[in-house]
């Protein structure tokens, strides 16, 4: 049985950092495009960065995704965090040959971590 968890979330002021982790179990992720979403109260969910290098315009330059393939784990580092960055953050498998863009086409999903920003 495949499982993803998400951990590292917790509440920052803006301009502080956080580290997201996203561990994998019942499946080695050392080949499988991770990405990470998030969904902030009353909108939808939203693609945030996928392990293939894919970062959405508003956190270029500020979030970075890497990987310990030992520890079949993906990392989201989160610098210079902004009070609207506040949201659950989510980390999910994406199907080969999917879009990073579509949620669809993720098959495993952690249930999240809460990431709060004050300002």
């Amino acid at each position: 049985q495949v499982q993803v968890a998400e951990s590292g979330g917790g509440s920052v002021q803006a301009g502080g950092s956080l580290r997201l982790s996203c561990a994998a179990t019942g499946r080695s992720i050392r080949t499988d495009a991770v990405g990470w979403w998030r969904q902030a109260p009353g909108k939808e969910r939203e693609f945030v960065a996928s392990s293939r290098q894919y970062y959405i315009d508003s956190v270029k330059d500020r979030f970075t995704i890497s990987r310990d393939n030992a520890k079949n784990t993906v990392y989201l580092q989160m610098n210079s965090l902004k009070p609207e960055d506040t949201a659950v953050y989510y980390c999910a498998i994406q199907r080969w040959g999917g879009s990073y863009l579509k949620s669809a086409d993720y098959i495993y999903w952690g249930h999240g971590t809460q990431v709060t920003v004050s300002s």
